[in-house]
């Protein structure tokens, strides 16, 4: 039988109980507070692998916190240009944008090796490099310059050559063709008489279709088959020597990121690795079917000569030591990057190079 004095006890224990609770609650709302960031993409919504990696990291987002942090994520021209997303994060405008770091070279060069350089990484290994290589820790700390921080949130995979309305026997085939070539591909081919054109992804096939460029360039087949380029310009070149495994980022500013509560940070950081990932997943599962889609609608592949590929190279080598003898960011970063590349196909050449080539000899036996 409880008594009086135990019954009193029981209920004072109860009362502090309840007022312990109501004191908890607010405490751990404070400690989840309702987000809302705007993030704009630098690519059309038609992409659902590029743009779609975007609508990735928003659903984790918003499910890892109960829907407390949303990230609303916009195409280019709703709220701005696509290749002005990294400027909108700059200046306030928006939280976040997805973009690829080296369409902004014309800030400066180094912007460019934390998505590709020309015979750069390969996707494996340019994850590899940002993660384990101090990559990541070289990028943040560039781009703390611009009061920005970014995040890999996806990869291509090594990409095609890009669309041409003639053939390119030579590398002076290549002298006098207007080309949609971002990055310092550009400036390499320019070299060689090409004059190169960034455009944004939706901007392209029009371009194309009215002749104000002879050619362009923009991810694989299964991207390529959405935009149409096809029906326009015949000729599909590979391997895209300029962009062997490209990082999208997700740019976020340094000020709405130093708000955010660490729980959060810590979701936003574990859907980016995802979403890069996952992008490199779509790409390898859906580009083999859309290139023979390309092909049966009168595509016509074909490789990029060696003397071409040659050609490139030395190029590619000659202009990135210049960059490298005048801007000392861009010199520790691909100094880094190089260092990394060769120890990579140093196991490469034992490793995957192998496997892959003797699969590939497989399969053409049947």
């Amino acid at each position: 039988m409880t008594t009086t004095l135990g019954r009193r006890s029981l209920l004072r224990g109860a009362t502090l109980t309840a007022a312990t609770a109501g004191l908890a609650a607010p405490a751990i709302a404070q400690s989840a507070p309702e987000i809302r960031w705007r993030l704009t993409s630098s690519y059309p919504k038609s992409l659902d692998t590029i743009f779609g990696t975007s609508g990735v990291l928003s659903k984790y987002v918003r499910e890892a916190t109960d829907g407390r942090f949303n990230v609303e994520v916009f195409s280019p021209g709703e709220l701005v240009p696509g290749l002005q997303a990294f400027d909108a994060v700059q200046n306030g405008t928006v939280e976040a944008a997805q973009t690829a770091l080296y369409y902004y070279i014309g800030k400066d060069p180094a912007f460019a090796p934390f998505t590709t350089l020309p015979f750069g990484l390969n996707a494996r290994q340019q994850t590899a490099w940002l993660y384990h290589g101090g990559g990541l820790d070289l990028q943040n700390a560039f781009l703390a310059k611009y009061g920005v921080i970014g995040f890999a949130g996806g990869n291509t995979g090594a990409q095609m050559g890009g669309w041409f309305r003639k053939e390119i026997k030579d590398i002076a085939d290549i002298s006098g063709l207007k080309m949609r070539l971002p990055g310092l591909a550009g400036q390499v081919l320019a070299r060689h008489g090409l004059v190169p054109q960034n455009i944004a992804g939706g901007d392209i096939y029009p371009a194309l279709e009215k002749g104000t460029i002879d050619a362009a360039e923009f991810v694989g087949p299964y991207d390529d088959e959405k935009l149409g380029f096809y029906r326009v310009a015949p000729y599909y070149y590979y391997p895209g020597w300029w962009e062997g495994g490209p990082t999208i980022h997700f740019v976020v500013g340094l000020k709405a990121w130093d708000a955010l509560p660490k729980a959060y940070q810590a979701v936003f950081t574990a859907a980016s690795a995802y979403a890069n990932a996952d992008m490199l997943a779509k790409y390898d599962a859906r580009n083999p079917a859309a290139l023979r889609r390309l092909v049966a609608a009168g595509a016509q592949l074909r490789a990029f000569p060696a003397s071409v590929m040659d050609a490139a190279y030395k190029t590619t080598s000659e202009l990135l030591g210049e960059i490298a003898a005048k801007n000392a960011d861009f010199k520790t970063i691909y100094e880094s990057m190089l260092a990394f590349r060769n120890e990579e196909y140093l196991w490469w050449q034992v490793g995957e190079y192998p496997y892959d080539g003797y699969m590939i000899r497989a399969r053409t036996r049947g």
